[in-house]
């Protein structure tokens, strides 16, 4: 079996796999220097039990953290904490942020304003079919 770590068909969703030997185990593997740190300080705080390791890949090197499966929900909460902590902003620049969610709120009120008025107009339409239908 290949080794989950070493995958070719690596999208880098997540950042934890199994074990490839010990099917007790959850590795966690850090790219980033400072997230691996982050995440070794909060295993410490927590007093979870861990192995780190570090593995020498193509795009670089990983540090690898081994911990057991009864831990796997305290330390998914770790992961997800230490990823928010060292996430960056999908738009770096706030003006252009700010621009792009004004543009984009004046498109969705154009629209709904569009909605109700042709609602309206609608409205008005079957009312002259309906005066016709009758005086018929």
């Amino acid at each position: 079996m290949d080794n989950p770590i070493d995958n070719v068909v690596d999208l880098g969703l997540v950042n934890y796999t199994k074990h490839p030997d010990n099917p007790r185990y959850i590795i966690y593997r850090f790219a980033d220097e400072g997230r691996a740190s982050s995440f070794e300080k909060k295993l410490v705080e927590q007093d979870i039990w861990f192995e780190k390791g570090s593995q020498e890949r193509k795009k670089g090197e990983f540090t690898l953290f081994g911990i057991h499966k009864n831990d796997y929900k305290k330390t998914e909460k770790i992961n997800y904490a230490v990823e928010a902590e060292h996430k960056k902003p999908f738009i770096p620049y706030r003006g252009f942020r700010y621009f792009l969610m004004i543009i984009s709120f004046s498109l969705l009120l154009i629209a709904i304003l569009g909605y109700c008025n042709s609602r309206g107009e609608l409205r008005s339409h079957n009312e002259v079919l309906d005066s016709i239908n009758e005086s018929k």
